[in-house]
């Protein structure tokens, strides 16, 4: 669960930039809060991600013990260019993690919270 600020800027990353789908969202007036759900499935099958905005609340302090969250991609490269071309913030390009070879990067929320892309591994061909 991320605490939000803004949740139509919000929806908008995660949905426009990220390509993540709005799974439900619901209103909770007793509470003043609004809880949004997102991710790239079902919730059956797949993990998504719960926006809480709370009502009047425009700001978080993100914290020393949060770290990100990490999606795997098929390509870094492409995701960050696709995250830029939509005015999204990458804060680590695309490029191989410095102690292997995997390949990641970083982008950033309107909130300030990391998401890292993880490069599917490509299959090694037997017998080669």
């Amino acid at each position: 669960m991320l605490r939000v600020g803004d949740l139509d800027r919000s929806l908008a990353f995660y949905t426009d930039v990220l390509g993540m789908q709005l799974l439900r969202r619901s209103e909770h007036p007793e509470g003043r809060f609004t809880l949004a759900f997102v991710g790239y499935g079902p919730e059956a099958s797949e993990a998504v991600i719960e926006l809480t905005h709370n009502w009047g609340v425009e700001r978080y302090e993100l914290g020393e013990a949060y770290g990100h969250i990490a999606v795997e991609v098929d390509d870094a490269y492409a995701a960050c260019a696709a995250v830029a071309a939509k005015g999204g913030k990458v804060t680590r390009p695309a490029g191989p993690m410095k102690h292997g070879t995997t390949v990641i990067a970083f982008v950033e929320d309107p909130d300030g919270y990391k998401i890292e892309f993880i490069e599917k591994k490509k299959p090694v061909a037997q017998g080669a």
